[in-house]
């Protein structure tokens, strides 16, 4: 197998995407490859990159084109004719119901790297590939660039605040990437949620999503828009449901593991980019961010973003807060075991709150972090460390 040199190349701009070594590794031993994630975030790029590289032929089917869904129509005629073949098919949640005739074809010739399988994620894809395709497929999300791909520390205002979508971030200014981020949002409010089954009038879907931006970094209360959007707690659940299978949101859960403390429960809302959340607010630049009473929380957004993109597959997250007061913005653990508490602060100069300090003694975590964006990376005690966004991802997130 060739290695991959570039993964995007936009206006001769040309970007590494991370998860390459993760499709390598899977290609080596499962029938099938799932690559999810959002729209527009480079799947198909990397799909058709990688397919350039391997020992076998391949075919390319896009299910938004008619020509390609057409081919589908006897599925089991094209999968015999294409038996030696690579078959990539994309946007597959628009034909689910292969994934029966899949499995059976993988099971008369196991072999790796039988398919690829490329999707924008909905309840019926992961339902319907998990039945069908147990043991035969190996997951792999694609998050927007982060901050290894784009190059750090230098691009990391503009990253914070324009996001890591590719059209957006390799766009040729700061007007052309906010107005790919408008369009972004209203496609995916008039045509891509209701195409995955999320059938909402767009003025309610629109006002649900500026909402949960309102809310981004706090603990989650569905009850509160509800009653503001006028429809029940679980209508308002099931819509959340979808726009998190669709990788626009992320909850981040507490943790509660062998502890007897009393704790928050409730889990926190992100979103899971940073441009689409600050276009959701209306935030023209990157000064008026700086002006912007949920700073704080943009930041934090963007930091577990990163941290997430970059983890090990092994690595868990969550955050961890307590009724008297001890507190961690993101719980890096591996298995059920703590092994990291991060305090996540927008300041040059942040200081080391008596409510980390407390989280620290509940879970004894040996290496502990508060991340700011520029800070010079030292020891304020043994066993916490104050450091960069770039110090931590590039420096310490790989040992632990």
């Amino acid at each position: 197998m060739k290695i991959i040199n570039h993964t995007y190349n936009i206006h001769g701009k040309m970007i590494n995407r991370h998860i390459i070594s993760q499709i390598d590794k899977a290609a080596k031993i499962f029938p099938v490859i799932a690559i999810l994630g959002p729209r527009q975030v480079g799947k198909t790029t990397l799909a058709k990159e990688f397919i350039r590289t391997i020992d076998k032929p391949s075919v390319y089917l896009d299910l938004e084109r008619p020509a390609d869904y057409m081919r589908l129509d006897e599925p089991e005629l094209f999968f015999a004719g294409n038996r030696d073949s690579c078959i990539v098919i994309d946007e597959i949640q628009n034909k689910p119901e292969i994934f029966g005739l899949m499995r059976s074809q993988i099971d008369q010739d196991r072999v790796p790297l039988r398919f690829i399988i490329l999707g924008s994620a909905s309840i019926t894809l992961l339902q319907q590939s998990s039945q069908s395709l147990a043991g035969r497929i190996a997951y792999i999300e694609l998050n927007p660039f982060n901050l290894e791909e784009i190059g750090y520390p230098k691009n990391l205002e503009r990253h914070h605040f324009l996001g890591g979508f590719p059209m957006a971030w390799l766009a040729e200014s700061e007007e052309y990437s906010k107005l790919w981020l408008d369009n972004f949002i209203e496609t995916y409010i008039m045509r891509d949620l209701p195409q995955l089954g999320l059938n909402v009038f767009p003025a309610t879907l629109r006002r649900l999503w500026e909402m949960l931006a309102w809310q981004n970094g706090g603990l989650l209360n569905l009850s509160s828009i509800s009653k503001s959007i006028g429809l029940t707690y679980n209508t308002i659940h099931r819509y959340l449901d979808f726009m998190e299978n669709a990788y626009l949101v992320r909850r981040l859960y507490a943790y509660s593991v062998n502890t007897k403390k009393r704790l928050v429960k409730a889990p926190k809302l992100y979103l899971r980019d940073t441009g689409v959340l600050h276009r959701l607010l209306r935030l023209a630049d990157y000064d008026q961010l700086l002006g912007y009473p949920g700073l704080g929380a943009s930041w934090e957004a963007f930091v577990i973003n990163q941290v997430y993109s970059l983890k090990q597959p092994d690595q868990e997250l969550y955050f961890y807060r307590t009724h008297h007061g001890a507190e961690a913005d993101l719980l890096i653990t591996r298995g059920i075991q703590p092994i990291a508490c991060l305090e996540i602060k927008f300041s040059g100069a942040p200081s080391v709150p008596k409510g980390f300090l407390n989280c620290i003694e509940d879970l004894g975590t040996e290496r502990n972090f508060i991340i700011s964006p520029l800070a010079e990376d030292h020891l304020v005690k043994h066993n916490i460390r104050i450091c960069s966004l770039s110090g931590f991802l590039k420096e310490y997130l790989p040992s632990l």
